[in-house]
């Protein structure tokens, strides 16, 4: 399996809409014959599904307010605040056919690392979750893209609850009635289960020490990696500019609507 990471001329990228750039960058373009994965950490962003109404979604004056990126993904399903609190662990799979819609077997890798660490209360819940103790701290998806899966899942490290319950608006009468508490209850942390060893590490630690236990590797120096090229990087910068970092695709592309 290979190893590619947002790195740019030495610099760990940030940036929320560069990774996903990226990732559909090499879903559509790096055919390397193996598995692949990118891991990621990022700046807040609010992750916008591809059919959604951007401003029936948001709350745009608190987005502004903390500076938080919109970006809309190519794929379906609903918006997701992430923040460096969590590490998306996303891949490319061909070498195993058998796992597209096994959402049990695609998140065993995780559940190892994770139960590795420490958190041995990890569990799956429902069809694509991950919990402890009833709290979800993980989410899953995959889709299909030119004959390889393409799917990935959260870990929350930490959460911060204020900007995910105030950035969204879903339904407002369920906003009404249960708001920030009913998030608490049902949302969780890895960071308290983990072993002692690990209670105070970054998120950047965080996000090695599950990239080395997934790769089976002592040391990411010992990973396979695939360097993004001067070339790639200036598709991927294309693709910023015309669609992931563009008002008409986050915002002007949303649907007609009524409230």
């Amino acid at each position: 399996m290979y190893l590619i990471e947002p790195i740019r001329n030495g610099e760990y990228i940030t940036d929320g809409a560069v990774a996903l750039a990226m990732q559909v960058y090499v879903s559509e373009n790096i055919f390397l014959n193996e598995d692949i994965l990118f891991p990621y950490y990022c700046d807040p962003k609010v992750e916008i599904g591809r059919f959604q109404n951007t401003a029936v979604e948001i709350n745009q004056d608190y987005l502004e307010q903390k500076d938080i990126k919109v970006v809309r993904r190519d794929t379906g399903g609903g918006a997701v605040y992430v923040d460096r609190g969590a590490v998306n662990m996303c891949c490319i799979l061909e070498k195993d056919d058998t796992i597209y819609g096994n959402f049990k077997k695609f998140y065993e890798p995780g559940i190892q690392a994770l139960h590795h660490l420490g958190a041995t209360e990890v569990e799956q819940s429902g069809r694509n979750d991950l919990a402890i103790n009833g709290k979800k701290v993980s989410g899953a998806a995959m889709t299909l893209i030119k004959g390889r899966i393409y799917g990935g899942y959260s870990l929350l490290l930490d959460v911060d609850y204020e900007p995910m319950v105030n950035v969204l608006k879903p339904n407002r009468k369920k906003i009404e009635s249960k708001g920030i508490k009913s998030v608490r209850s049902r949302v969780g942390s890895i960071r308290p289960y983990l072993a002692a060893e690990y209670q105070n590490i970054t998120i950047e630690t965080f996000k090695d020490l599950m990239v080395k236990q997934v790769l089976g590797v002592d040391d990411l120096s010992d990973a396979k990696r695939y360097n993004l090229t001067n070339k790639d990087w200036e598709v991927i910068d294309d693709m910023l500019e015309k669609k992931y970092n563009n008002w008409e695709w986050n915002y002007g592309r949303s649907p007609r609507y009524e409230y």
